[in-house]
């Protein structure tokens, strides 16, 4: 088949590398002459906001699916329109990249979700309770379009565009669930991952499995995946970001339709990774199992403070030398501060072993540049 992706970064590169075993010819498309995907698939280099690029893109493959949300999403409705296959469509797409839409489907669907108020304008009265969190409808990505408004000095930072007000979550543990569904309508759960976050980059830091779980909070999450994959109504792998707070109780953050760097453990810790499973659903082929192996975590490899330009990977080799301990990066020659250059995925026989190994290996390694 020719596959479409729309992105050309490291999530689309990774997808590439995984379905290598398999006999498909892969093409992106991505405003970068130098993204990640650029040299090993068919690569494009355009805007994948622009309509008629988009259009143009796809008109001549079997499939067409998305690394990143923020795409034209009616291009791709005029693609379903022509008969080209789009994953996830359209519709969900459209709907999950503006944040007002992905709430008010949380409601519609009575998915629990943080209450919220929708304000289109600076001229709108917030009505929702200091602390709450302002998103962005649109273009928010990897802690961006986000901020936290604590107190009254803080309401001269409100952004004027078009947002959602939340209520700020009591947050006990940042969790992930992936889930997919192909075409047929089968459907598989990857097991929860925890989340840890880089407080001031607000970037994930590192990322565990398995979690451990009272039988009520994971019973919370099975109704919320079970509810979404029936409401979703479309193939397409998501993974669901939630919050468990203070009491108990989960809320789900937000979703993303495309693979996602909560499901990086899952290349050595599952028997079957979130990339193997999105190759699937877009082939609309059986659907992998994705049990966890063992104990796996992952941690970012992220450009250091201070340094700008070509990258180099300090203390790379001693990391080459741990036993189950797994380096990927993602083609990236320039390096800033902040900027996901790889990650590197870590197994273990326990929880305790796992976070040691973790921290452990995050002081061996530093991305800086020449």
């Amino acid at each position: 088949m020719k596959i479409g992706i729309l992105g050309g970064g490291q999530l689309g590169r990774m997808l590439i590398q995984s379905a290598l075993k398999y006999d498909d010819e892969f093409y992106t498309l991505d405003p970068a002459s130098d993204a990640p995907c650029h040299n090993i698939s068919y690569f494009t280099q355009g805007n994948f906001n622009d309509y008629e690029t988009v259009l143009n893109f796809g008109k001549d493959k079997d499939v067409v699916t998305i690394e990143i949300e923020h795409v034209n999403a009616d291009a791709l409705a005029e693609l379903e329109k022509q008969g080209i296959k789009v994953v996830p469509n359209a519709n969900i797409i459209k709907t999950i990249q503006q944040k007002i839409l992905q709430k008010e489907f949380y409601k519609t669907h009575d998915i629990p979700s943080p209450e919220f108020q929708v304000v289109w304008n600076s001229d709108e009265k917030i009505i929702m309770p200091l602390p709450f969190v302002q998103k962005m409808n649109t273009g928010g990505y990897d802690g961006k379009g986000v901020q936290v408004i604590k107190t009254e000095e803080d309401y001269q930072h409100l952004w004027t565009e078009a947002s959602v007000i939340e209520s700020l979550v009591d947050i006990e543990k940042e969790l992930s669930v992936i889930v997919a569904r192909n075409e047929k309508g089968e459907t598989n759960i990857f097991p929860v991952t925890e989340m840890v976050a880089d407080p001031k980059l607000n970037l994930l830091d590192f990322n565990v499995c398995p979690v451990l779980l009272t039988e009520d909070v994971q019973n919370q999450i099975d109704s919320i995946t079970e509810k979404f994959l029936a409401a979703v109504n479309s193939p397409g792998l998501f993974a669901i970001e939630l919050f468990l707070d203070k009491e108990g109780k989960i809320w789900v953050n937000e979703t993303a339709p495309r693979l996602h760097n909560s499901g990086h453990q899952s290349q050595e810790g599952n028997t079957n990774s979130q990339f193997e499973q999105m190759y699937r659903v877009v082939k609309n082929l059986p659907l992998a199992d994705t049990d966890a192996i063992t104990y796996s975590g992952m941690l970012n490899l992220v450009g250091a403070e201070g340094f700008s330009g070509k990258v180099i990977y300090e203390g790379m080799e001693d990391v080459l030398q741990l036993p189950e301990t797994y380096i990927h990066l993602y083609g990236k020659t320039e390096t800033k501060p902040g900027r996901k250059m790889g990650h590197i995925n870590v197994l273990a026989d326990s929880r305790e072993e796992l976070m040691e190994k973790l921290v452990m290996v995050k002081g061996m390694v530093r991305v800086i540049a020449e």
